[in-house]
């Protein structure tokens, strides 16, 4: 059995993470989180996500910070009273609502990862994948699966390829990895993407 990479593709250097900020789940989804912050630490990677001190964005921090990574936090200001802005970041950067914080979050990333989590969560993970549709990101976005959390989120995608709301192409958008360790590896195997998937984005008969 080949041993994981352990960096990632030379030219990703700063990812996105999406993750809950939750308290009230599994043990398993924090193990996972935790194990993630630890894997893109160990790589070198600098971290973007949501600059939450709860749930699941405060265990993959935390374990990012203590491999050495350079992780920046993301937040609105009314959210500090929810999801507590992480005190020990590299950097916490406050903005003025959500619609901001996507932007700054995405801005030059090279790579999409999302933990498990809710509305906002897919929110924010169903924007990436439009941007890549349209051409507009062209980077890895892969999804951690855990305890099966995305089956039926990645399930609804194929089935609306097969009622053609999107095209067999658009299947290649994501790669899925049932633990955080498959991360690095996934990154290395996306499909290459570029800003031709425009020319495709719209499907037709």
């Amino acid at each position: 059995m080949e041993t994981p990479p352990s960096q990632a593709p030379e030219h990703i250097k700063r990812v996105t993470v999406y993750a809950s900020s939750s308290n009230a789940l599994a043990a398993s989804y924090y193990d996972a989180a935790a194990r993630l912050g630890a894997v893109l630490g160990r790589a070198g990677l600098d971290i973007v996500y949501g600059g939450g001190g709860v749930g699941l964005m405060r265990a993959m921090a935390d374990q990012a910070l203590a491999a050495g990574a350079h992780v920046h936090g993301v937040i609105p200001h009314f959210l500090n009273t929810v999801e507590h802005g992480h005190k020990s970041l590299s950097r916490l950067e406050v903005v003025a609502d959500m619609r901001e914080r996507k932007q700054r979050m995405m801005a030059d990333s090279h790579a999409v990862i999302s933990l498990p989590g809710g509305s906002g969560t897919f929110e924010e993970l169903l924007e990436a994948l439009t941007l890549k549709r349209l051409g507009l990101f062209t980077g890895p976005v892969v999804l951690v699966n855990t305890n099966g959390y995305f089956d039926r989120f990645v399930g609804f995608l194929q089935h609306s390829v097969r009622e053609r709301f999107m095209s067999e192409q658009h299947l290649l958008m994501w790669s899925v990895v049932q633990e955080p360790e498959g991360v690095l590896e996934a990154m290395h195997s996306a499909y290459a993407w570029s800003s031709d998937a425009r020319e495709f984005a719209a499907v037709r008969a």
